[in-house]
């Protein structure tokens, strides 16, 4: 929707300070206290054409104006357009957690909730895109052998095997050997990990063995799936309007469900840009008083996790943007690191 710089002034006062108050925003109001410079005559005029736009609406007769929907995403697009550049910074350092992941991930949560009385969401990268950091094969008894799988995420996991017949340590001691030298660095479940435990220059013996054990390879996270931190839910409820506490105990109701919760964040976003959805956008009519900012994090062009605020219509956006803007760009340098460090 094109707008004169006017109209776009006048809806983004009226909106700021729609946030700051909470109440019906008038011409004479507006006038005094952002100096527009014009009578409040032709603000009025032009608060009339934005509410035939569709951007404004009033509650009463007399009332002043409020923004819908639309009114807020446009806002709150022109916002996301406007910032570009290194984000601000978050206020923590998280490289210094090297491999604390899931630490990083549940301090992320707290500083978002905690700058901006939002509901926090954060999803952890999912274990089909870590790499494989070392790898154990241990005897445990004559007939019980163990694997142990370390991701660059920080992830364990163990998988015991009960063999029929004693293993020969020699067996063991070499499967260990080829798979740090073969498979470390590969992603978990890659093809490249299946070619080589099933590598045709290996005795039967050895691929037999490595056929066993190295089922953990590939299947190692594909039944958990990613993990989703959340954070300020308390905050959420406590801050809600009269009209906003219905939509506020939905959303509360479905952060219980996880798939739903990671469903909200992973279609909401696209790589590389913050994004802002309004109400019905975000989840249907049942979240009609809802927003959610977010982001991707990731390494370069490949998305590895997303960040998300979510509260109600009338939430600060510029600054929602700035802090979820800052954690995708702290969270995208701290898994830099740990991915290439793998």
């Amino acid at each position: 929707m094109q707008l004169t710089p006017r109209k776009r002034e006048i809806l983004r006062l009226v909106i700021e300070e729609y946030v700051a108050s909470g109440q019906p925003v008038g011409s004479r109001a507006l006038v005094e206290r952002s100096h527009l410079g014009f009578s409040p005559s032709t603000v009025r005029g032009e608060l009339a054409e934005l509410e035939s736009l569709g951007l404004l609406t009033h509650p009463h007769t007399s009332a002043g104006r409020t923004p819908t929907e639309s009114g807020y995403r446009l806002y709150a697009e022109e916002l996301v357009d406007t910032l570009e550049g290194r984000p601000e910074a978050l206020g923590v350092d998280l490289r210094t957690m090297r491999d604390e992941i899931e630490q990083a991930l549940r301090t992320t949560t707290e500083m978002l909730s905690d700058a901006t009385r939002l509901l926090a969401l954060v999803s952890a990268p999912s274990l089909e895109t870590a790499s494989i950091r070392h790898i154990e094969v241990l005897t445990l008894q004559p007939t019980s052998v163990m694997i142990v799988v370390i991701t660059s995420t920080g992830g364990v996991t163990k998988q015991v095997f009960r063999l029929a017949e004693p293993v020969d340590p020699g067996l063991v001691a070499w499967a260990g050997e080829y798979l740090e030298e073969q498979i470390v660095g590969e992603r978990l479940g890659s093809r490249t990990v299946r070619r080589r435990l099933e590598a045709p220059e290996l005795a039967p013996r050895e691929r037999g063995f490595l056929s066993l054990i190295g089922q953990t390879l590939l299947e190692v996270g594909a039944e958990a799936g990613p993990e989703v931190f959340v954070g300020g839910t308390a905050g959420l409820v406590e801050g809600a309007r009269a009209e906003e506490v219905e939509a506020t105990m939905r959303l509360v109701e479905l952060l219980e469900r996880r798939a739903a919760v990671l469903e909200l964040l992973s279609e909401a976003l696209e790589p590389q840009r913050p994004i802002v959805h309004v109400g019905p956008e975000l989840a249907g009519a049942d979240l009609r008083s809802v927003s959610l900012v977010g982001a991707t994090y990731g390494i370069r062009s490949t998305p590895l996790g997303a960040v998300g605020l979510v509260g109600p219509l009338r939430m600060d956006y510029e600054k929602a943007i700035r802090t979820v803007r800052a954690a995708a760009f702290e969270l995208s340098r701290f898994v830099e690191d740990v991915y290439e460090g793998a």
